[in-house]
């Protein structure tokens, strides 16, 4: 199955050029069972990214544009009266996908941010006292502008605590800006070979939470929390949630590296991306403080 992610990767690379380490992790979180928060400015291939990750595994997507005049109701679906049966029928929103892209999710206001969020949260919509379970596996990836631009609610910190992971793709090296330029097509998604099925991705899924996670590395994992906690230089320490999120996405990592074990090496690679935005480190700044922490702190022989 290793042979299939890299076959993954090299083809989402071919959508999203020069950006590998941002592909992988995005997988990352996906095999984390988490959901996916990316922050950048707009034209930078957010929405190649996840539509094209949709497509190479075979899952079903669905995007939404968030607006301020954007509904809970636009996304989680509604209640319509059959004037026929003289009953109500639930009509589902495109939250029910196994990938939704939530684009620009801080554009809208506080009351669509967190219906969504609530899904995220606990895999189901709750509707008129009935339950609608939302389907396996399911996958957010929303893209979030800076917020310095105008028109942008951000996420309170409990909510972006729902995100496993924030990313940014950051501008393009310049040959792959030429690629652009000279107009070589990115965007199709339908041209990308299915490399994967739903039952495959669940089965990634079980296999990683089963990779070796040794004492050692367990450890680390708290000491680093800890000095988050103990330092005085953080407003927002990391909670228990970050220590899991933690865990489970260096175990990811390891996986789409080869390995059947978690190394030191795992957890630094994956720390900025789980732990800045709980930090509340803008991401613009994030590189030196992440380094300064990691720094503090000794890493396992």
């Amino acid at each position: 199955m290793h042979s299939t992610v890299t076959e993954i990767i090299d083809d989402l690379s071919q959508v999203i050029f020069g950006k590998k380490t941002q592909i992988k992790l995005a997988l990352t979180c996906l095999f984390s069972q988490g959901h996916l928060l990316i922050e950048d400015l707009p034209g930078m291939g957010k929405t190649t990214l996840s539509h094209a990750l949709a497509s190479v595994l075979g899952l079903s997507y669905q995007r939404v544009q968030f607006t301020s005049d954007l509904l809970p109701s636009d996304i989680l679906g509604a209640s319509i009266f059959n004037s026929n049966e003289h009953t109500f029928t639930f009509h589902k929103g495109p939250v029910f996908s196994q990938v939704v892209l939530a684009d620009e999710i801080n554009r809208a206001g506080p009351k669509t941010q967190s219906a969504l969020l609530e899904a995220m949260e606990e895999k189901q919509v709750s509707m008129d006292g009935d339950i609608y379970p939302l389907p396996i596996p399911f996958f957010v990836i929303a893209t979030q502008n800076p917020l310095y631009q105008s028109g942008t609610y951000p996420l309170p910190e409990s909510q972006l605590d729902r995100f496993m992971m924030r990313i940014s793709l950051g501008f393009p090296p310049k040959e792959a800006e030429r690629k652009l330029i000279l107009g070589v097509n990115n965007r199709d998604y339908e041209s990308l070979p299915k490399r994967m099925n739903s039952s495959q991705l669940i089965d990634i899924q079980s296999e990683i939470l089963k990779l070796t996670i040794s004492d050692p590395i367990i450890d680390y994992i708290i000491e680093l929390v800890s000095y988050t906690r103990q330092s005085g230089v953080f407003a927002n320490p990391l909670s228990p949630r970050a220590s899991i999120a933690l865990g489970k996405a260096a175990q990811a990592w390891a996986y789409i590296e080869g390995r059947d074990f978690v190394a030191p090496d795992d957890v630094q690679t994956v720390f900025k991306s789980v732990t800045a935005h709980r930090l509340g480190i803008d991401e613009q700044t994030s590189e030196l403080q992440i380094k300064q922490l990691l720094n503090a702190v000794p890493v396992p022989l």
